[in-house]
């Protein structure tokens, strides 16, 4: 029984794709693209202070994996609020990939950062897919699906009142106080804060907004359409620079080349671009993103959920198995918050 039980997990993780993996990935910056429309002092500032940060962790990890470390950058372009809220913003002149792109990358290489990848944000909601560098075919829903893996806390003595996440679009880290309301009209009932599940002393509560729908009324294929929230794609982006998503078996949004000029449209471009013939891996066992300070409150709603996401374990075991295998060996933790570290930046 024990054998038969061993051959059929093993066969299971033999059904997910392996992805060549960095023992860090360094997100090197992410503006947005109002940011990045409006000249390069603001660019030119966070990458210098950016520039020094990247040398040290790349002399931190050969002193903790020895002179193999692998090392990836990656930048992330915010494509996608840009062209689905506002109006006719994508024909703003200026904010075209080859605009954008040559200024960035102009930028990076004068304050001596490498980016060695670069990634779209709206690819973290739809991937598109791609045959002789042009786009084929319905794009992998990844937003849609990742969704379809979130597990909110159940709730202790709820009441229903409020209805569940896959509903309403929130998930919090606790319980809301709305919870406490038994919602009888002509009752006063005492207010009561909300509580952070498991709070050490004192609650630090969270309530996330994941997705929006238009409001109800509005007509034609308008009414369909959910808008994804900043934090909800950026858990997406951590978890993709982690390796962790998969789409029956296969690896989502593996990078591709491209040697092409800029497209004309951002959706012309792939999810991830390899920027870096000589690049180690885009994703890795430990990831460290480089950010302005204001980004502090998207990246603790990250975590919260990437705390509440129902990762593959199968592929996590193949990370596990990986690490482990490796000539100075990883330890890959569970969960996926483990492996994800912040560096917040003050006033640039």
């Amino acid at each position: 029984m024990s054998s038969a039980t061993d051959y059929s997990e093993a066969g299971e993780r033999s059904r997910v794709e392996g992805q060549p993996l960095s023992h860090l990935s360094i997100e090197v910056g992410h503006f947005y693209m109002d940011e990045l429309v409006n000249g390069v002092d603001r660019i030119h500032a966070q990458l210098r202070k950016v520039a020094p940060i990247v040398k040290a962790q790349r002399a931190a990890a050969v002193a903790e994996f020895g002179e193999g470390a692998r090392v990836s950058t990656c930048f992330l372009v915010d494509d996608y609020f840009w062209s689905r809220t506002g109006s006719n913003r994508e024909s703003r002149p200026g904010a075209e990939p080859e605009a954008i792109l040559t200024k960035l990358l102009d930028a990076a290489k004068e304050c001596d950062v490498p980016i060695d990848y670069l990634a779209r944000e709206a690819g973290c909601a739809e991937v598109p897919m791609f045959r002789d560098g042009e786009p084929i075919g319905e794009p992998i829903r990844l937003a849609e699906m990742m969704s379809a893996r979130i597990v909110a806390e159940p709730e202790r003595d709820g009441t229903g009142r409020r209805p569940p996440t896959v509903e309403s679009g929130w998930l919090c880290n606790g319980r809301r106080s709305s919870e406490y309301d038994a919602g009888q009209a002509m009752q006063r009932a005492r207010y009561r804060p909300p509580e952070e599940f498991g709070a050490r002393n004192h609650s630090i509560f969270l309530d996330v907004q994941l997705w929006s729908r238009p409001p109800e009324g509005v007509a034609g294929a308008q009414a369909d359409r959910i808008l994804w929230s900043c934090p909800f794609l950026a858990s997406i982006w951590q978890l993709l620079r982690l390796g962790m998503i998969r789409n029956e078996g296969a690896v989502v949004a593996a990078p591709m080349p491209w040697n092409d000029p800029w497209p004309s449209e951002w959706s012309r471009l792939p999810a991830v671009v390899q920027l870096n013939p000589a690049a180690k891996p885009f994703a890795a066992y430990r990831a460290l993103s480089v950010l302005p300070y204001s980004y502090l409150g998207i990246e603790h709603a990250v975590r919260v959920i990437l705390d509440h996401l129902q990762l593959d374990e199968d592929v996590q075991a193949k990370l596990v198995e990986r690490g482990a295998n490796e000539r100075n060996p990883v330890t890959v933790p569970w969960p996926a918050t483990r492996r994800l570290n912040h560096l917040f930046l003050g006033d640039v």
